[in-house]
Order: structure tokens, then C-alpha cells, then sequence
């Protein structure tokens, strides 16, 4: 079987083209491309897959709501029978939001399958709807997102393992924690296709993420030595392409699963020895021969990350320094820390010294502390976005940059009177122009 996504994926798996690399738009505009026999893929930024058996479609998540429509012309473009099951891979937004085009269809609805958490974590957006729109809006610069406070509910839940059938084919459901404590990944006995969800996405296992609630990287990895255990012939991830040849998933499946447990044992031991927080993020590093792999390239998460979840699960939110028990409040330590500097604007310029021999980690907190002693300055302002452009320059995941470039566009629309979020998307956009050229 062959198809561009196929192709591509070979292309992918053997190097000759990035992951970042994938021109989303063109597969897209191809429709729901097949990827097994009777399965298909709508490739999204959260993944669209149709099942088709005997007794009728399932799909495996149903995508966003912005792309809902688009990703119901194409399943339909590929077959207009019923869709019994909806089967979400879990509750975030980018994967369960595409139901009501489908809903809409004439007939019965479709039942909606997803682990009993699901419908907790609905509950808990909608009780954090306001910050969960900040960081998002932080994240991905979405000018005009308000999160939403209702949602699909499933028709159907279950707790550790599930199994449906459309007559010649049968969905085996199993729970796992990982990324989330209600994640679903499904296999396909008949058809050898094994479908993760977002535990495993051609990255970095998001188990670090700074904004977000608990991860669980220990079940992570024995969810993914679970899914090797089956020998699928196919893997088709909440994000990226497909994996395509036994020996290729279940490599991709032990890696993700040594590199995580590799990041876990050494926080560990480093726990267990006495070591505060900030000596293990000095220590803790990923396999070489691991951290090279295409696929676990930290473009969204990154390792670093994935440590202080590792102690905040395993130890708590104290980090081991008792000066940070109950510290003094930002502003309080960062005016101390100013007056002894002789001031905000001789400590933003030792940012900028900080920033020239390339010790961003330290411009950036010496710029936050001038800003927060003096937050009026606009000349400290230019300081701090300054040094968080030029941080963002030299960084590799999403989450940093784009945490990193919404603290830049804070301090230039200060200094502009602009709005943040136009701000933001200049920036992102990279629109520099107010960077001298030995800076950029």
C-alpha cells in the first residue's frame, strides 16, 4: 500500500526530510488518505482517523473544532456509512472538539467512547476556562480563543480495558497514564494497526509541560512497552505520521519508553542521595544514542522539563532550597537585589552584559528582577525583550519559545503602548526590526 502520508513517513522514519518538515496543507488538501487496509488518516494538528468494518465507520479522535468541518468533508469524501463509535485518545481540546459535524449527520448519533476521567477533566476546564485561555493564549498566541466550558461528553466509558466490534473488525481499548490520567490507546487484532494517541508523537514525550497539570512519565513507558508488546505493523500517532513495519514501532515504542524511564531513574537516585532540585537539572540528561533519535527531538517539551515534573510527582513542590520554603515576594526580593545594585537600569545593563557573553539564563533573570524593581522603566522594558528575543533565538522547544517571546512581547508593548497579543504575533512571526544587527 502506498499514499503520500505513507511516503512521506518512510522519507521521515529513514532522515532525508524533518518532521518539522511535514507541508500539513497539501496532505490535508488530498482528503482522508489510506494508511491500512479500511483505515484512513485526516492528517490535523490533532489527528483524525476512520475505521471501516463491516458494521460501519469508526473514527479514532475527532480533531479541533476550527478544522471539525474540513475533517468531516474528508472522512465523508471516503464513505458516507454510518459512524457507530467515536473513540477519544483522550480529553484535550485538539482531539475530542470535532464531534458536531458528525453529531449532525442524518441518523443515530454516533457513541462517543473515552476513559471515565474524561469527563473530570471537562469538568475541571470549565472550572479553570479563564486560565486555561491565558496560557494558551500564551503558548500558541491565540488572539480570540475564549475556552470553552461545555463539551461532547462520551456516551460510554470504561476503566481499564474495552473492546467493540463493527463486525470484521475489532477496537481493543486500554487505559494508560502519561501525558494524561485518561488516556486511551486502541489496536486493531485483524488489521495490525495500533493507534497511541498522544503517547507517542514523533517528539519528545510531553511529560514536562510547565503550564500544565501532572504527568505520569513511570506508566508512560510501561503504556509504551505495553503497545510494542502487541507487534502492530502500523502505528498512527495523535501527532506526526505514521509508523509503518513491525521492527520500526517497536522500536520507536522501547525507545520513547528507555528514554523516559532513563530520565526518571537518574532524578531518582539524585533524589535519593539528598540532591536539591537545581543539582538535578544540572545532571539529569537524556541517552546520547537515544537523544539523537528523529523522533524524540525536543521541538515541543524538552528534558529539562520533564526532570521537574519527575520531582514535583515523586517529591513535591519544594525544591529542596529552604530559602524557598516562604520566600519574600518577587517584587520584594527584586527592589533588595536593584538597591544593591544601585539601582534597576545598572542591573538591566548587566542583563545586557549577561546576554553579550552569552549567558542567557542569567540575563533573563536579571532582567525580570529590573523589571519587577522598576516596572515603569522603559528603558529596562528594552532590556528584558531584548534578552527573551535573543533567548528565544537559541532555543529548540515550543513551550520555551513561545513562553519566552510572550515575556518579550510584555516589555515591548510596555514600552510600545501596542497590544500584547499584536505584539506577540510580530514577534513569533519573527519581526525584529527594533533589534540592533548585533543582536540579531
Amino acid at each position: 500500500m502506498t499514499s503520500p502520508i505513507l511516503d512521506l513517513a518512510d522519507d521521515v522514519w529513514r532522515g532525508s526530510v524533518s518532521p518539522r518538515e511535514m507541508p500539513l496543507r497539501d496532505l490535508r488538501s488530498r482528503g482522508a488518505q489510506e494508511v491500512a487496509e479500511g483505515v484512513v488518516m485526516w492528517p490535523a494538528f490533532g489527528n483524525v482517523y476512520g475505521v471501516r468494518g463491516e458494521g460501519g465507520l469508526a473514527l479514532f479522535d475527532t480533531g479541533n473544532v476550527v478544522d471539525a468541518p474540513n475533517a468531516h468533508t474528508a472522512i465523508r469524501g471516503w464513505s458516507d456509512e454510518p459512524v457507530r463509535y467515536a473513540i477519544f485518545s483522550h480529553g484535550h481540546f485538539d482531539h475530542v472538539a470535532g464531534m458536531a459535524p458528525f453529531d449532525a449527520d442524518p441518523g443515530p448519533r454516533p457513541n462517543v467512547i473515552a476513559h471515565e476521567n474524561v469527563a473530570a477533566r471537562f469538568a475541571r476546564y470549565a472550572r479553570t476556562a479563564g486560565y486555561n485561555t491565558i496560557i494558551n493564549q500564551r503558548q500558541f498566541g491565540f488572539s480570540t480563543l475564549a475556552w470553552p466550558t461545555t463539551y461532547r461528553n462520551p456516551d460510554l466509558t470504561y476503566r481499564d480495558r474495552l473492546a467493540v466490534t463493527l463486525g470484521d473488525v475489532t477496537v481493543e481499548m486500554r487505559h494508560a497514564r502519561g501525558e494524561t490520567d485518561d488516556a486511551t490507546w486502541a489496536y486493531l487484532p485483524e488489521r495490525g494497526v495500533l493507534f497511541t494517541g498522544d503517547l507517542f508523537v514523533w517528539v519528545t514525550p510531553n511529560s514536562g509541560n510547565p503550564q500544565k497539570v501532572q504527568r505520569y512519565p513511570d506508566e508512560w513507558a510501561a503504556a509504551l512497552r505495553a503497545m510494542a508488546a502487541v507487534d502492530a505493523e502500523v502505528l498512527l500517532p495523535g501527532h506526526g505520521l505514521p509508523v509503518v513495519g513491525a521492527a520500526r514501532v517497536r522500536q520507536a515504542l522501547i525507545d520513547t519508553a528507555d528514554y523516559l524511564d532513563s530520565l526518571v531513574d537518574q532524578t531518582l537516585d539524585l533524589m535519593n542521595a539528598g540532591a536539591r532540585l537545581d543539582e538535578i537539572l544540572r545532571t539529569v540528561k537524556p541517552p546520547e544514542e537515544l537523544a539523537c533519535r528523529t523522533y524524540l527531538q525536543p521541538y515541543y517539551d524538552e528534558p529539562e522539563f520533564v526532570v521537574r515534573n519527575i520531582w514535583r510527582l515523586y517529591g513535591g513542590w519544594h525544591d529542596g532550597n529552604p530559602a524557598h520554603l516562604k520566600p519574600p515576594s518577587d517584587t520584594v526580593l527584586a527592589t533588595a537585589l536593584a538597591d544593591l545594585a544601585g539601582g534597576a537600569r545598572p542591573m538591566a545593563a548587566r542583563a545586557a552584559l549577561a546576554a553579550a557573553d552569552g549567558d542567557l539564563r542569567l540575563a533573563c533573570q536579571l532582567a525580570e528582577f529590573a523589571t519587577q524593581a522598576d516596572p515603569a522603566d522603559p528603558q529596562v522594558h528594552e532590556v528584558r525583550a531584548r534578552v527573551y528575543m535573543l533567548r528565544v533565538q537559541q532555543e529548540t522547544s515550543m513551550i520555551s519559545r513561545t513562553l519566552f517571546t510572550w515575556a518579550a512581547a510584555e516589555s515591548r508593548s510596555a514600552t510600545t503602548q501596542a497590544d500584547l497579543l499584536d505584539v506577540y504575533q510580530e514577534l513569533a512571526a519573527g519581526e525584529l526590526w527594533w533589534l540592533p544587527p548585533s543582536d540579531s
